[in-house]
């Protein structure tokens, strides 16, 4: 069955979008991110983007990664979903809620003839302590300003 899609990006981070707010036409998500992902035998991007209907929000989105990881949330791909869902006539408000896996997210529009020319996003209150970032650190805060300029900083994945 074929699949109606939207590539678009946000400061580099490119997904692939799907409209499921009337029907949800993927079955696995996953899978359909791994391989349609890939660059040269595929369509190429970061992941993918459901764009769905929400019981608790305007609407509600579902990320997977490249990898067919499911992410929490991308602030790049909710800017992008805040465009796609004005310009496709879904809602025509210029601020509405957004639910994603790190909690509901307000998007604020400004339009111009109809067009998007800005979308923001409050994403909350950042995080900088070591044990609540998926990282192995040794520092309390894992952002500080003695280790963001430190030239050997390593990274590790927390397993």
């Amino acid at each position: 069955m074929p699949l109606k899609f939207t590539k678009m990006h946000g400061i580099g981070n490119d997904y692939i979008y799907f409209d499921c707010t009337k029907e949800n036409p993927i079955s696995d998500p996953g899978s359909l991110s791994e391989k349609i992902s890939q660059y040269h035998f595929g369509v190429g991007s970061d992941g993918i983007v459901m764009i769905l209907p929400s019981s608790v929000a305007d609407f509600r989105m579902r990320m997977f990664n490249a990898d067919g990881s499911e992410g929490k949330m991308c602030g790049n791909a909710t800017r992008c979903i805040g465009k796609y869902v004005y310009e496709r006539g879904l809602t025509d408000k210029t601020t509405f809620t957004l639910e994603t896996l790190s909690g509901i997210k307000t998007l604020c529009l400004t339009v111009a003839n109809g067009k998007i020319e800005s979308v923001s996003v409050d994403m909350g209150e950042p995080v900088f302590e070591a044990e609540k970032i998926p990282v192995i650190s040794d520092e309390k805060e894992f952002l500080t300003k003695k280790n963001l300029y430190r030239k050997n900083l390593k990274l590790t994945e927390k397993k």
